[in-house]
């Protein structure tokens, strides 16, 4: 991946909410019950998406922040596995390093991966705020893999990973059902090298690039 010798083993950096654990349902719930705010991400705007149940006003921007971080403190617990991700971390670790970049704050590091440890989700998590792809230059320095892979359901993090590490494999997956529709593909704008929602296929794509141990190669946007 750069001038020093490369590692053995490929890399996986992969996401952790919707992409191996439903988030936005479990937040969806919780708001609902603790907070009489009605959650419809079918605009694919999150900033509008919570309306308060008595007002049917949107939530204001600057107080879904704090109902994030109040989710993540204590309802962590109320996340499950997207299907088939523990299958597939298993079977990608056999052949790669895997580290999970998830954008919490630094002090929920501990929390995070605890809450992956008991679904037997065993790996480095690194936390960070904003785009990732400055710490997944970061990553994949300190790893120096032969081949890497990043995955997340965001498309601005596949954009700012396109900027600052243009040679990893970039696959966008939104593992929330009802989230995806909703949410533009990545590959469509020449961020991501594909998007495949589920790891029952996704698995295959991964094995491949690791298979095939080559860079990934300069994308366009779709016409």
């Amino acid at each position: 991946m750069n001038a020093h010798p490369a590692s053995s083993r490929p890399l996986l950096v992969t996401d952790c909410d919707e992409v191996l654990l439903y988030m936005v349902a479990p937040f969806r719930e919780w708001l609902g019950e603790e907070h009489d705010i009605d959650f419809d991400f079918s605009g694919g705007d999150f900033a509008k998406a919570l309306i308060d149940r008595k007002t049917r006003e949107a939530i204001k921007p600057g107080d879904i922040w704090p109902l994030l971080g109040a989710f993540f403190d204590t309802e962590m617990h109320r996340q499950m596995p997207i299907p088939g991700a523990i299958e597939a971390l298993k079977a990608i670790g056999e052949h790669a390093d895997i580290v999970v970049l998830t954008n919490l704050m630094d002090d929920r590091q501990e929390a995070r991966s605890q809450q992956l440890a008991r679904f037997g989700i065993h790996h480095r998590v690194v936390c960070n705020q904003g785009p990732k792809g400055e710490p997944l230059r970061r990553i994949v320095e300190e790893h120096n893999p032969s081949v890497a892979i990043f995955v997340d359901d965001l498309p601005q993090h596949h954009e700012s990973a396109s900027e600052h590490v243009p040679e990893v494999w970039r696959l966008h997956m939104v593992g929330e059902e009802g989230l995806a529709p909703h949410i533009a593909c990545a590959a469509n704008a020449g961020h991501a090298h594909a998007r495949i929602d589920r790891w029952d296929d996704a698995l295959a794509w991964v094995l491949e690039r690791f298979a095939q141990g080559a860079p990934a190669p300069g994308i366009q946007a779709a016409a």
